[in-house]
């Protein structure tokens, strides 16, 4: 439904995007992922028509969108900064873009009992939004980006200026009412967790480039890079030492076999579990710190000098090693980690 090739935006000289590609299928939640700078906004703005790239295209439903202008894209969009009219009440505000089209006035009075009921605000008509909590707002915000029955919803770190505990709740919802209406939507977020809530696909971006695009469990389960295994904190990373004919690689803990070509492996924190001592394929640390977590414990393991890993024990294991104990583990899950895939610079067909 939605084509993004190629895509280059640069500010003032220095490029902010370098060749994006990116697909969204109808129907789909496609979260760009990753930290502050990375490009993900200027793509959104990219996309709604905020900003115009200096090569690539963006194409919607088969038709590019070069020279479409923002008002006649179709498109919904919503701010972390909600930017509601603090001088209209509710219903005002959810039919501002309703107005803006020239609707009929009992057509906008309809559409806008229909949104609000669909974000749980039914009654709130008549409301002063600066009396509104932040959770309210941000479903006043939603009902005025789904009013015009928008073809693309695109959202810019909706939650960010939310609470944890109330953003936990609202994504589940988000995520329940865009699938409701059978939405498109591009959702921006720098937080893996509101990611991983609410996404069909995840594009994790890095300077302007996408390292890697999959499903939640597909992105955090298998990292490609060490970027993305890094932002996920997935910090396991081993260097590879050096490289055997048979598809095998050393490292400071031992050789391992791997299917693809790397630059290191990543131990997956999942896949550690403690071993008897002296086990063949087991390495040894010493537990540096143990935190609790509720559900489980995180125990710092130093292996080496220079090299601290990372494993997860289930709360009710039973005793937990104290710090200071060297213990043994094992590693079930070992995956290979390029420095970067460069996978917005691959063509797509």
């Amino acid at each position: 439904m939605l084509q993004v090739r190629d895509v280059a935006v640069a500010f003032e000289g220095e490029p902010v995007l370098r060749g994006v590609n990116l697909d969204a299928a109808r129907g789909e939640i496609v979260c760009l992922l990753g930290p502050s700078g990375c490009g993900k906004t200027t793509l959104l703005r990219v996309v709604a028509g905020l900003e115009q790239p200096e090569r690539g295209t963006v194409e919607f439903e088969g038709q590019s969108l070069a020279g479409v202008p923002i008002h006649q894209r179709g498109f919904g969009l919503m701010f972390q900064d909600f930017a509601l009219f603090p001088h209209l009440n509710v219903a005002q505000n959810v039919a501002f873009g309703l107005k803006m089209q020239g609707i009929p006035t009992a057509t906008q009075q309809r559409r806008v009992r229909e949104v609000l009921e669909l974000v749980g605000l039914s009654g709130f008509e008549r409301r002063d939004v600066a009396r509104l909590s932040g959770g309210e707002r941000q479903r006043v915000a939603l009902a005025r980006s789904l009013a015009p029955n928008p073809r693309l919803l695109m959202l810019d770190e909706p939650l960010g200026s939310l609470d944890a505990a109330l953003r936990e709740r609202l994504v589940i919802e988000l995520r329940e009412i865009i699938k409701r209406v059978g939405l498109t939507a591009l959702y921006v977020t720098h937080d893996q967790h509101e990611a991983f809530a609410i996404a069909d696909q995840i594009a994790v971006m890095n300077a302007g480039l996408i390292e890697q695009v999959g499903s939640p469990p597909d992105v955090y389960q298998q990292p490609h890079s060490t970027f993305v295994a890094r932002f996920l904190s997935l910090n396991n990373i081993v260097p590879i030492v050096r490289r055997t004919t048979n598809g095998r690689v050393e490292t400071v803990l031992g050789t391992f076999a791997l299917t693809m070509p790397a630059d290191a492996v990543l131990l997956h924190p999942d896949g550690l579990s403690l071993a008897a001592p002296g086990d063949p394929g087991a390495f040894s640390g010493v537990v540096e710190e143990c935190v609790y977590l509720g559900d489980s414990y995180r125990l710092s393991l130093r292996v080496t000098d220079d090299l601290t890993l990372m494993l997860k024990l289930p709360a009710q294991a039973g005793a937990v090693p104290p710090t200071g104990d060297r213990v043994w583990v094992r590693a079930a899950t070992v995956l290979p980690l390029r420095s970067s895939n460069g996978l917005s610079r691959q063509p797509m067909n």
